[in-house]
């Protein structure tokens, strides 16, 4: 069963010229979807694919009707396969039911992982160049080293913890914090 996707992007669009395509495609259903690529809720994708069965082939007039990225379109792509769904693209001429066709969406979910890969080369190089300059990453500590020299000292003047964490302006919780690393530390 060939089976067609439409998405736009707001109510003021008009999905005629997709529609136009699939019918002309041979679909046999089509879903459409009048959401922003940016929503990540897509009910007529989802009822499409909760619809299709082995066999069945998704097609779109255009690769960015269906996906919102290229990660989004191999993560579609693979559970298709798994599924044993075809899918086609009007616009571009792909269709993973031909040899050259699997290829092409190998080809994207290499380009994916080449960007996934970019994306954590970039951002180990800038946490690098932080702490070069002397910049750590994370949160701040939660107590200054003034506050833990008034803590230690109220400690040894066996004071209770709530009256410790109201004086220093802190919680019990960062006090047994503070407790539980001087112990890791002795």
């Amino acid at each position: 069963m060939k089976l067609g996707y439409a998405r736009v992007s707001t109510d003021l669009q008009n999905p005629d010229l997709q529609l136009d395509a699939l019918h002309s495609a041979g679909c046999d259903r089509i879903w459409t979807d009048r959401v922003s690529g940016a929503v990540l809720a897509r009910p007529e994708l989802e009822a499409l694919i909760d619809h299709a069965r082995p066999g069945d082939t998704v097609i779109v007039w255009k690769l960015d009707r269906l996906g919102r990225s290229v990660k989004d379109l191999v993560a579609l792509m693979t559970e298709f396969e798994k599924r044993n769904i075809g899918f086609k693209s009007i616009t571009e001429n792909i269709d993973t039911t031909t040899a050259g066709g699997v290829l092409i969406f190998h080809v994207f979910a290499a380009l994916a992982q080449f960007e996934r890969d970019l994306i954590r080369a970039r951002t180990i190089a800038g946490l690098n160049a932080a702490r070069s300059r002397g910049r750590v990453g994370g949160r701040p500590p939660s107590l200054t080293e003034e506050q833990k020299t008034t803590i230690d000292a109220l400690l040894s003047n066996n004071q209770p913890i709530a009256t410790i964490a109201r004086s220093v302006g802190t919680s019990r919780a960062t006090i047994y914090r503070h407790l539980a690393e001087k112990g890791s530390q002795s």
